[in-house]
């Protein structure tokens, strides 16, 4: 595994592709059993990997009970980043959810039970609820981390103002949202922002639900098919980046998900990788081998480019005058 610092404001190493905890467990129905989610940690840890991205949500707390199992007797060998805003229960009263401080107060207090420690390396708001002050969001997770309960602070899905706003009063660590070649809409403020302020960027579904694995060309299924009314279509853009992926997996004998992880490393970003099969995450884990050309990142960015709108399309004419 390749390690790089988790932004520029601190010296805390962290594993290139960070081990994403949504599918650990099952109590949604949806995610791996128990056993094989000990596995997928295992493996992932023998390989090198140290970071582990959680949240309070995530299987109603199973995926924290889980990785609390498995840590229990290592713990300060892994960066453990959980979430909180929309609670672990089933059927939470509305005041257990939001980022304020009560639900802050209680969420962290559960997954610190869960996880089996006494510190969140890094913790963070799932979502921007739209209703709490920024203020109060800002003094709550520093409260956290005077309590020692909280090593780094972070934000998740988050507008990029108002993660700038919280970020002037109080240090944020990292931010978390989609990135892959498909959602590059972050290319426009956030990641400039978290890079202005040294943030770690951990980009959620590089490979798009799969769509960049490019399984759906071959008629299986997967997260962006499992309902009846959602058939796959390949519109323009998508093609073009499934067939310059293709092109590229083949000049490096690897596949379409391998050179869409490495295209996310080489933005700056740790993409965050799911798995509900052991296989699934031995494939994912050899793009860190692979090193893309200039040329082909280029080839990458030219078919996924997102149009940059007002103002950035106007400053770039202006700016070119200068």
């Amino acid at each position: 595994m390749n390690y790089k610092l988790f932004g520029t404001h601190t010296g805390l190493p962290a594993s290139e592709l960070i081990l994403g905890g949504s599918q650990l467990g099952n109590r949604r129905g949806d995610g791996t059993t128990v056993q094989d989610a000990l596995q997928i940690l295992s493996a992932y840890a023998d390989a090198g990997g140290n970071c582990i991205d959680l949240s309070d949500l995530y299987q109603f707390g199973e995926a924290e009970e889980t990785v609390g199992k498995f840590t229990q007797h290592n713990r300060h060998d892994f960066i453990l980043c959980t979430k909180y805003t929309l609670s672990s229960q089933p059927n939470s009263s509305v005041g257990n959810m939001g980022n304020h401080r009560k639900a802050m107060r209680q969420a962290i207090e559960g997954s610190l039970a869960r996880l089996k420690t006494d510190y969140i390396d890094v913790y963070m708001p799932h979502f921007d609820d739209g209703n709490t002050p920024l203020e109060e969001i800002a003094r709550g997770l520093e409260d956290l981390v005077k309590a020692g309960k909280v090593l780094y602070a972070g934000l998740a899905n988050f507008p990029a103002w108002k993660a700038a706003a919280i970020a002037s009063s109080l240090p944020l660590t990292a931010i978390q949202f989609e990135y892959n070649l498909t959602q590059r809409t972050p290319d426009r403020e956030i990641k400039p922002m978290a890079e202005q302020f040294g943030m770690g960027m951990m980009g959620y579904s590089p490979l798009a639900g799969g769509l960049l694995t490019g399984k759906y060309r071959q008629g299986l299924t997967g997260r962006l098919t499992r309902s009846a009314s959602r058939a796959y279509e390949e519109e323009g853009r998508i093609k073009s980046i499934l067939d310059e992926l293709e092109l590229i997996a083949h000049e490096h004998n690897s596949t379409l998900g391998q050179i869409a992880l490495a295209w996310a490393i080489s933005k700056g970003v740790f993409p965050i990788i799911g798995a509900r099969t052991l296989s699934h995450l031995e494939g994912n884990l050899k793009a860190i081998d692979i090193s893309l050309t200039t040329n082909q990142i280029e080839r990458l960015d030219d078919v996924s480019a997102t149009a940059m709108g007002y103002p950035h399309e106007l400053l770039t004419t202006v700016q070119k005058k200068y």
